[in-house]
């Protein structure tokens, strides 16, 4: 099985070729493009079985690709817009999958893919969904509101150094080091922060970078973090995660 990957940011890039290699180690990936004009280059001499493309490139929107070549493979669209985007997607049948990709909804789309490996082809009408990315372009979470008895107050997300999760109840934690309950999961901060303010390095903790200290290799490829505030607990950075880790520190 043969994949091309369509994607221009080089974190994103790492994190789903990793995925894939983890969830299925016998498929090829094929190549990375990212740009318009390198995947329609590509695809004229190669024919993938499965793509996997993000909307927004560094020179347009991917439905152009479109207009230049004939694509007979299934696609599955990568994205980071959400709301009336994600609705036209439904609408539409298309498949997709929202960034920050998260491994179980990938592997949910293969799954999809190896019982049904549906052809999205070129003829498809994206007008109604290039209308709804324009009008709904993604903003991220900047605040916060709290309660603490009778009266509310506002966190500003800058602020908080990062968040853990502890017997299902989320903890932002401020660089001063005081804590706040934040009524989200953390799968919904992921959807709601900037990511590239803030990393999920494990299933318990999404950090600032801002509050990184340093970071060292650890045991089975995993990568050990040192935070301020120092935070309870020893944290690592799972294997699948150290590349698109210090491709994030690197930006």
């Amino acid at each position: 099985m043969k994949v091309l990957i369509v994607e221009d940011e080089l974190y994103n890039q790492r994190m789903l070729q990793g995925m894939l290699k983890q969830l299925r180690p016998h498929w090829t990936i094929a190549a990375i493009t990212d740009s318009v004009a390198d995947t329609v280059a590509w695809l004229q001499n190669n024919h993938p079985d499965l793509i996997f493309m993000d909307i927004q490139l560094v020179d347009g929107i991917c439905f152009s690709i479109f207009e230049r070549i004939q694509i007979n493979q299934p696609i599955v669209f990568t994205t980071a817009y959400d709301n009336y985007a994600i609705q036209a997607f439904k609408v539409n049948s298309i498949h997709y999958l929202l960034k920050p990709i998260k491994e179980l909804e990938l592997e949910q789309a293969i799954n999809k893919f190896e019982r049904n490996q549906k052809v999205i082809r070129h003829e498809t009408d994206y007008s109604e969904l290039l209308k709804a990315i324009r009008d709904g372009e993604k903003k991220y979470r900047t605040r916060f509101m709290i309660q603490a008895g009778t009266a509310y107050y506002k966190l500003e997300v800058s602020d908080i150094a990062y968040f853990y999760s502890e017997n299902k109840i989320t903890f932002g934690v401020m660089f001063q080091g005081k804590e706040h309950s934040i009524d989200f999961t953390l799968d919904a901060l992921e959807e709601e922060l900037n990511p590239d303010t803030f990393f999920r390095a494990n299933r318990q903790l999404m950090v600032n970078i801002n509050a990184v200290q340093k970071f060292e290799d650890y045991f089975g490829g995993k990568l050990a973090l040192k935070l301020t505030p120092p935070f309870k607990e020893s944290i690592t950075v799972s294997r699948l995660k150290n590349a698109a880790f210090k491709t994030w520190i690197g930006k």
